[in-house]
């Protein structure tokens, strides 16, 4: 009986590399990868961690913990650290879970933060990325109607003040009916007297400058039921909407007509999985990589309709440029040899050919052709690639012509 073969010994190998998986993990875990907060109010993002035991045959202690949006000399800079924070941020850390409670958030606040920890081990340092985005904004409220669940047999119809962020404890609400301030300051407003013409919004208090869209005809004048629409096509706007350039802050927002109010997804052509379930995607830093087309659905109980596709082209600088030869052999008097520069850029770039750090040549194209290179033209080439954002210059590369 050979032992390799066995059920037990599958099982037991299976355990110790299971084991030893486990054991070497390094890794943090959001609770969530998105949270919206209502400017003022405080925000809570959490994470787990896990780090090996051992390295190296030492034990591991985390001695560093602290949360992170952006890097200085490429390492990260505590939160704690940054002046727009000050006596606004806690880190709540016990064992392997890490809490960050930002108080009286501010727009300003909207970014992604990551968590990072440090161990013992010089090479034992671990950042959670990508982290999670927080979106600081006013209240976007969506008023809610459907029959009252107190009593399904009679006129009482309930109106729900709903909001995609989570709203601060405590929090009153205002009705308006008709534009006039009701006296109920509760989420649900329940009605048993109305009129087909009656048109409802609300607010939450303090922050009256984002009311809901008004909702209007809301019942039948003879059978007072509701009156439900489903989303008209959705509209996509950008801002800013002008020239969006890498680094720049860009919104897009979704809109529809619907009743009751829709709720919003975002997408990205070519990509499978949703970005994001609200009506705001947001962009805190827009990269190269974000240039695609996007498009949002809006959906009810009635209906679902999809916007037109939006293209978002991001314009940047040149990328460091290579300049690379070819032939790639040695290269002898009287050949053919095409030296070529080649940098990332949006719009297109022109190009600047040195030798020996002289301007060569002026050109649009990225090729310098020789149809027979000649003894003198041995030297270091590099290129400049340009636009209107910027410029970089590539290392040179030696050209040594043989005879």
């Amino acid at each position: 009986k050979i032992l390799s073969c066995s059920p037990m010994f599958s099982i037991l190998f299976l355990f110790i590399v299971l084991h030893f998986v486990v054991k070497d993990v390094w890794d943090v875990t959001y609770t969530s990868t998105q949270v919206c907060a209502f400017k003022g109010a405080t925000a809570e993002i959490r994470c787990t961690f896990r780090y090996p035991s051992t390295i190296n045959g030492i034990n591991t202690e985390v001695v560093q913990k602290f949360w992170f949006i952006r890097d200085e000399n490429n390492e990260p800079v505590d939160l704690k650290t940054e002046s727009e924070y000050k006596n606004r941020v806690q880190y709540q850390c016990k064992n392997n879970d890490c809490t960050l409670r930002i108080t009286d958030l501010r727009e300003s606040d909207s970014a992604e933060y990551k968590f990072r920890f440090i161990t013992n081990d010089p090479r034992g340092k671990y950042s959670g990325v990508p982290g999670v985005t927080l979106t600081v904004t006013g209240p976007q409220l969506q008023v809610h109607v459907r029959r009252s669940t107190v009593n399904s047999y009679s006129n009482w119809k309930e109106l729900t003040c709903h909001n995609n962020c989570q709203l601060p404890d405590q929090s009153s609400y205002i009705w308006y009916r008709n534009g006039h301030k009701l006296s109920s300051d509760e989420q649900y407003l329940h009605l048993n007297t109305f009129d087909s013409a009656d048109s409802f919004h609300c607010a939450v208090k303090g922050y009256e400058q984002f009311p809901s869209p008004t909702v209007y005809n809301v019942f039948f004048l003879e059978y007072k039921f509701l009156k439900f629409d489903a989303p008209k096509l959705p509209s996509v706007s950008v801002s800013p909407s002008a020239e969006i350039v890498e680094g720049s802050s860009v919104t897009l927002t979704c809109s529809s007509d619907a009743n009751p109010a829709a709720s919003y997804t975002w997408y990205k052509e070519d990509v499978i999985n949703p970005l994001i379930y609200q009506n705001q995607h947001f962009f805190f830093s827009i990269l190269p990589s974000d240039s695609g087309k996007y498009y949002c659905t809006a959906d009810n109980d009635l209906g679902q309709k999809r916007s037109e596709s939006r293209t978002i082209d991001v314009k940047y600088a040149p990328k460091l440029p290579s300049v690379s030869v070819s032939p790639s052999a040695e290269i002898v008097e009287g050949s053919s040899v095409t030296l070529t520069c080649s940098s990332d850029a949006n719009p297109a770039p022109s190009y600047t050919w040195y030798k020996d750090n002289k301007v060569l040549a002026t050109r649009q194209k990225n090729v310098y052709h020789f149809i027979s290179i000649k003894l003198e033209n041995s030297g270091n080439y590099s290129c400049k690639s340009e636009n209107q954002y910027g410029q970089k210059n590539s290392t040179s590369l030696s050209i040594d012509v043989q005879c």
